[in-house]
Parts: structure tokens; sequence; C-alpha cells
């Protein structure tokens, strides 16, 4: 049997990756940090996964795993020297501290001979490759940097199952459940492959990868980001409870549908694809078997204010394509008033400019910040949200070209 490594028995390592890997006809090898999460995997050798939606649930069997302790530094570079793929689900923060162990067992296998690996990046971040890169050169002796690029492929993917934090009615008697929803297609980056891609059904390999990447960031998540702000100022729990409301509704459907004309246009791809796609996350926002929460998708809204992240990076990005992000800006004004109010700061505009001149880069003066500015004002005044929906369909209206 092949033998699959992955770095984090998280939500996402044991609800997507490992699952995908095991039914792949893989055993798969957990390293993470939690002891009695290791204790009970391998005590178990399996684990369920339970794939959830408003009709109900289906359980999954995920069989031939096992787990090492991330502490236990020899036997993961055992595992890693041995392995015929390997993954990373451990949250971009994380990737400097799993370097040491991973680039142990690439030092083993490099000395051992040419045979290459791939290690899936199943991280949100741009430029995860690179990231990873300068991580492990970092660990590893100068003299095999010549042959970690010939041998190892660092393939960035496009994590798009949402996974939400479990909680114990997920688990529903057993702590190993993790509760998904259906949607499991894996695509991965098809340049970046070291030998011959391996045969995982629902692994979609594509070129240029840049493409699917910021299509989850700057659809996807931006779009799951706008609609966990609007909901929670709406005083609303869940994502599904969000995404039912009409104007949070209409002013997600606006922005994805920006950025769906932004990629179709920065990538010469057809519109009508990416379309389809956005009606489908609307309709898998909509789950609320998932129970996944605003404050959840919410979480780390400086992170998510950054210049290349889901709000202003996607909004950079339309403005480079010629379309209007006046949609995506609401969400940036959302991010904002969650910002300040986490800081048990009062909401004002000054503090807002500050954030986007800190965080974002954008100076005052500068027109995404200014129109930002506008709603976030209407926020910090406590305005319904179709006052926010009414200015963004004016300001949209007033940069567009007269219509015949």
């Amino acid at each position: 049997m092949k033998q699959a490594v992955i770095f984090g028995a998280g939500n996402i390592g044991r609800g997507f990756i490992g699952a995908l890997l095991s039914q792949a006809g893989y055993h798969v090898t957990f390293i993470d940090v939690a002891a009695s999460l290791v204790e009970s995997l391998n005590r178990a050798g399996r684990y369920p996964v339970r794939i959830v939606s408003s009709e109900g649930h289906e359980d999954q069997l995920i069989c031939h795993v096992s787990a090492i302790d991330a502490r236990d530094s020899a036997a993961v570079a055992e595992a890693v020297a041995g392995a015929d793929l390997a993954a990373t689900a451990v949250g971009a923060h994380n990737l400097g501290r799993i370097a040491p162990a991973l680039a142990a067992g690439l030092a083993r296998r490099l000395a051992a001979g040419d045979t290459p690996l791939n290690i899936l990046i199943c991280e949100n971040l741009m430029h995860a490759d690179q990231v990873l890169a300068r991580h492990l050169k970092a660990e590893l002796d100068p003299a095999d940097h010549p042959a970690f690029d010939r041998q190892v492929g660092l393939v960035e993917t496009s994590i798009g199952r949402m996974v939400p934090i479990q909680t114990p009615a997920m688990q529903d008697g057993d702590p190993l459940r993790v509760c998904v929803e259906r949607y499991g297609f894996l695509p991965v980056d098809q340049a970046a492959f070291k030998g011959e891609i391996p045969p995982i059904p629902r692994l979609v390999p594509f070129a240029p990868f840049a493409y699917y990447i910021k299509r989850k960031l700057y659809l996807h998540n931006m779009a799951h980001a706008i609609c966990a702000y609007l909901g929670a100022y709406a005083s609303l729990a869940t994502i599904s409870e969000a995404i039912d409301q009409a104007e949070i509704l209409a002013i997600v459907q606006r922005a994805m549908l920006s950025s769906a004309r932004a990629l179709a246009r920065a990538y010469q791809m057809p519109l009508e694809p990416l379309l389809e796609h956005g009606d489908d996350l609307l309709r898998r926002f909509g789950n609320a078997a998932l129970k996944d929460t605003c404050e959840r998708v919410g979480a780390d809204p400086k992170r998510k204010l950054m210049p290349e992240d889901r709000l202003v990076g996607a909004a950079l990005f339309c403005q480079q394509a010629g379309v209007s992000p006046v949609w995506i800006a609401v969400g940036i004004a959302g991010a904002l008033y969650r910002l300040i109010g986490e800081q048990n700061q009062p909401q004002s505009a000054e503090l807002a400019r500050q954030a986007l001149s800190d965080i974002a880069q954008l100076p005052a003066g500068d027109p995404l910040a200014e129109t930002a500015i506008r709603f976030y004002q209407l926020l910090a005044a406590g305005r319904p949200l179709g006052e926010l929906r009414r200015l963004a369909a004016q300001l949209q209206a007033d940069s567009a070209p007269d219509v015949v």
C-alpha cells in the first residue's frame, strides 16, 4: 500500500485530505501535536467523516490511518523519508514550525536517492509554495538545495471544502468524527509536480494555477468573509442564517460577480462557469447542517484586510482588471467594523483609515480606502444594511458607462 504523510490531523487534515488519500488507496499517517488525538487515531486505525446537508447526513469510515506525535522528530523524519506523497494542513502560520521535522525527512530522502516527493500544501495562503520552500531551505544543508529543487514538488492546492469547528453534537459520541459538506474536489498546481501526477479521484490538476488560487481567495473566501461580517452586524449567528437575509445575499452576489468578471478578464476564462461556481457557493453557504458561524468565518479580520488577502486583495485585483470593486468595499468596511470592535476601541472613521493604511497599505485619500470608509461610517452609525446596498448600487452606477 502506498504511504501518505499529512502534517495536521485537524478539520481539513482529517475531514478532507486524509479522507481523499485514504479513499484513493493510501495508508495515511498523520503528524500532530495533540497527543490524545494521536493516541486515539492509533488505537482506532480509522475515523468517521459525516457529510451533512439540510436533507440529512451520510457517514463514511476512513480506514488505514495512523498517527505520529509531532514531537517525535526521529519518527516523523522516518515517515517522510518513506512516503510516496505528503501534505500539510496545519494553518499557514504553522508552516515554519513543521519545517525542521519535514526537512529532516527530506534530507534522509535526498541522501538515499533521487525518488521524487510531492507535498500538497493545503493552506489558505498566497504563494504558499514559496513560503514553504524558504522554510525548508533554511533547515537543509545548502549542498542539498539543487537536489531539493529537482526532487521535491511543492504543490499549491485550492481547499474548497467547508469544514466548521466541530461541536460535541457534531462529534455524536465519537471525538474523531468530522462533519463536512459534500463538496470534495481538490484543484492542484499541475506544473509543480515532480514526476508523474498521482491518479487520485477528485484531484484536479490545472495550469496556470494562479487562476484557481485567486478563484478560491478572491471569490469563495471573499464572499464567505462578507457574509460573516454582515451577518454578525445583523446579530445573526451562522453563515446559513446570514445568506438567507435578502440584503446580505444581494451584496454578496454582487461582490462575487465583480470577482468573477475580473477572473474571466485576467485569465481569459469563460464567465459562465465562474457564475455557476458562484451560484453553487451560495447554495453551500446556506447549508444549515454545517452550523458554520459568522464568528469563525470572520475571525482574524486583520489578516483578511492585508493587501493580497481576500478583501483588499480581491478589490485591488478587480481594479487591475477594470472592474469596479464597490461591492467588495462593503466587505472591507465590515472587516474594519469587527477589527475596531475587537480592539475595544470606539468606532471612528479616523481609526478605520489608520487601519487601512497600516494593514491594507491603502493611504488616506486612496479611492478604494475612501469608498470603504463611506460604508464603514454607515455601519458605525448603526444604519440598516439596505442603506449600504443602495449606496453601493449608486456608486457603481456613477462609475459605469452609459447603458443604451
